[in-house]
């Protein structure tokens, strides 16, 4: 998604942030982008390889955060994940889908409706 064409549309003075998957960022656009004031900077928490590599520029620059994907683990994620799975439950049992749908192409098999 993010590659050297999307790079060249965003503004000087944007930020990408990628907390989604690795592999939506193309590493080597993202690094020229950078290092050609495309953009002016980025945060990322995930990596096209994991853990990313040592020799990576991305390492080295000054306009990128580099976190490691661990947001989920934390006490208030642990206190809420058997909360939040129950209400997930209880939508879908009444017929609701799920807020967090993976695969919302199956919706229409299994007869359920957005819903709050």
């Amino acid at each position: 998604m993010m590659n050297e064409k999307a790079f060249d549309h965003m503004k000087p003075s944007a930020f990408l942030i990628n907390t989604s998957r690795g592999k939506i960022v193309d590493e080597a656009a993202l690094v020229k982008a950078l290092e050609a004031k495309k953009i002016a900077g980025a945060g990322l928490d995930v990596f096209e390889t994991e853990p990313l590599p040592k020799e990576s520029p991305l390492m080295k620059m000054e306009n990128v955060v580099l976190l490691p994907h661990s947001a989920s683990y934390s006490t208030p994620a642990f206190d809420l994940a058997p909360i939040n799975i129950a209400l997930e439950v209880a939508r879908v049992l009444t017929g609701k889908l799920p807020k967090n749908i993976v695969n919302p192409t199956v919706t229409p098999r299994v007869g359920l409706v957005k819903g709050k």
